[in-house]
């Protein structure tokens, strides 16, 4: 008996002017099946046979939760059921797996031949430089029109990987409403006890701020990608063949020109229209860019010492005292700092060169001077103690010239400055 979805894609191929023939050899079905669910009126039932009860049968949802999750071969899914209990054969396992993954092969191809703003696809390619130097290309291809974002970068951090995202959206005027991967670290950084995918946290809040759906390319149907994996050979035979690479920046402005003149603009093989006029059909159905940008930045968090530092990268930078013995939030891109308490920025800073450096704003300690004068005033010698040590004599000057190893003494247990 076939699935209340496969009826419903019986009605929907009929109502598109299918033939009896056409529906069955794309569904994989018998056309009398096809005949047959095509007069009925109602979901197809289960009639009631007496038989014997599957020993896979407490098991057939957890198969079909681990096909949804992922294309997994029959002998993966065998294995991970024993772990559950079962103690059937390969074979059934086999048997029941078989049909289901056919089936949604099937209509897997047919959902990627996909409506305007459904779907994109996405995938890097390395490029070789003189030398044993790489540099990636990040490839954006939109399912209906194959309109394409190409980006090149020296490494596939999670920064670039999120940022040539924000520049592709814009360039393509929006967002589809899914985008397929492969399954990449950027994507997936692992699987759990039970084999399902686990992503990447940072990346479910970027694909959750930009309202789009993350899809997994099934591991052995490499055809569900290939409308990023041809622009990608298309990219290298036309585009880099016989390219000068000077720079990055240089690249990117001439790959920029080449998709605008050349790749966008040209009859695609598939479709027989100009991907720019299929294009422009498919802008005002992908989904609106949100009103600002993800932020991109690297995340970490640090202790501000008692000496109103933290340490980063080997360098030690100064924030206002309010925040001493509190965890305070770095954001770090393109050698910026940016220091947040909670959502204040604290400081901003460039992140130098070198190492061992200590940076600050000489503002911080006249705030702090200030604050321990109002408290002297208010209650008395007594209660300014706790800042004494930051205050006697000149600090200012000692956090510039300072050696580094001087100041580990003082970070971890806050002695006193004026020791």
């Amino acid at each position: 008996m076939i699935s209340k979805e496969v009826y419903m894609d019986i009605k929907a191929m009929q109502r598109n002017g299918k033939s009896i023939r056409a529906i069955a050899k794309e569904l994989g079905l018998h056309r009398a099946t096809v005949k047959k669910h095509l007069v009925e009126t109602d979901f197809p039932r289960y009639r009631k046979i007496e038989r014997n009860i599957s020993i896979l049968a407490p098991y057939q949802q957890t198969i079909r939760d681990f096909l949804e999750e992922d294309d997994y071969q029959a002998t993966w899914i065998w294995e991970k059921l024993k772990n559950h209990g079962y103690r059937g054969g390969y074979d059934t396992v086999r048997r029941f797996v078989g049909p289901i993954k056919a089936q949604k092969n099937r209509l897997a191809f047919a959902r990627f031949e996909t409506e305007p703003g459904r779907q994109a696809q996405c995938d890097w390619g390395d490029f070789q430089v003189e030398g044993s130097e790489t540099v990636f290309a990040f490839k954006l291809v939109l399912g209906f029109s194959r309109a394409d974002y190409t980006e090149f970068v020296d490494k596939r951090t999670m920064e670039s990987f999120l940022d040539a995202h924000i520049r592709a959206f814009k360039y393509l005027g929006g967002v589809p409403a899914e985008i397929l991967y492969d399954n990449m670290k950027n994507v997936v950084i692992g699987r759990d006890a039970f084999g399902k995918p686990v992503f990447n946290i940072e990346f479910l809040y970027f694909a959750r701020h930009y309202g789009f759906q993350p899809r997994l390319c099934p591991v052995y149907s490499p055809w569900t990608k290939g409308k990023v994996e041809r622009p990608i050979d298309y990219l290298r035979e036309r585009f880099w063949r016989g390219y000068r690479f000077e720079s990055i920046g240089k690249t990117n402005e001439d790959v920029l020109a080449w998709l605008n003149d050349t790749a966008n603009r040209r009859i695609h093989g598939t479709h027989h229209q100009p991907i720019d006029v299929l294009w422009k059909e498919e802008i005002p159905r992908l989904g609106p860019l949100p009103a600002s940008d993800y932020d991109t930045s690297l995340k970490t968090f640090r202790k501000v010492y008692r000496d109103c530092q933290i340490s980063f990268n080997a360098n030690r930078y100064v924030v206002p005292h309010r925040a001493v013995d509190q965890k305070v939030m770095l954001k770090v891109k393109n050698r910026q700092i940016r220091i947040f308490l909670d959502q204040d920025l604290l400081a901003s800073y460039e992140e130098p060169v070198t190492k061992r450096n200590v940076l600050g704003d000489p503002r911080f300690y006249e705030e702090l001077r200030r604050d321990r004068e109002q408290l002297r005033r208010k209650y008395g010698r007594s209660k300014g103690k706790a800042t004494r040590g930051l205050l006697n004599g000149s600090l200012w000057p000692e956090v510039h010239h300072r050696p580094l190893s001087e100041y580990e003494q003082y970070a971890q247990g806050g002695v006193a400055w004026n020791n």
